[in-house]
């Protein structure tokens, strides 16, 4: 007698939603068109960056003269819940620069093949955080 096992990802719909995300990052390159830290316009700390979201969880960012890399996942929030809404896009920098403000477990609030938009809860004092990229 031979069993085997299948895996609940192919009908989970947040396991989809995931594969399509990880898909749609890793298709060219991307700017940040919006960065909101604690209530403040920071966008312009990352104006003329180009953001490559490699395979291998290798977030690169270039300005033609700064080269930063870091690291990129998306990963499921709780295993009983198959709600697409529970993505975390994580994002780190091992920096002491401006990129450490992206540093974050960052909940997808919505997503193309063009845009993701990414938002945070602060620590401490419950200030709300906005990420956006989009696809040059």
């Amino acid at each position: 007698m031979v069993f085997t096992s299948c895996s609940n990802d192919d009908n989970n719909p947040r396991s989809e939603v995931k594969d399509q995300i990880e898909f749609n990052i890793q298709q060219g390159t991307w700017r940040i068109t919006k960065f909101i830290d604690s209530s403040d316009d920071e966008t312009n700390h990352f104006n003329g960056y180009i953001f490559t979201f490699l395979n291998s969880g290798v977030l690169n960012a270039n300005n033609g003269t700064n080269n930063y890399d870091g690291t990129w996942s998306i990963t499921e929030g709780g295993i009983d819940d198959d709600s697409p809404d529970d993505l975390d896009f994580n994002i780190n920098f091992n920096l002491t620069n401006d990129f450490e403000d992206l540093n974050d477990d960052w909940e997808i609030i919505s997503q193309s093949s063009t845009k993701i938009e990414l938002m945070d809860v602060s620590g401490g004092n419950g200030d709300i955080d906005y990420l956006t990229f989009e696809k040059n």
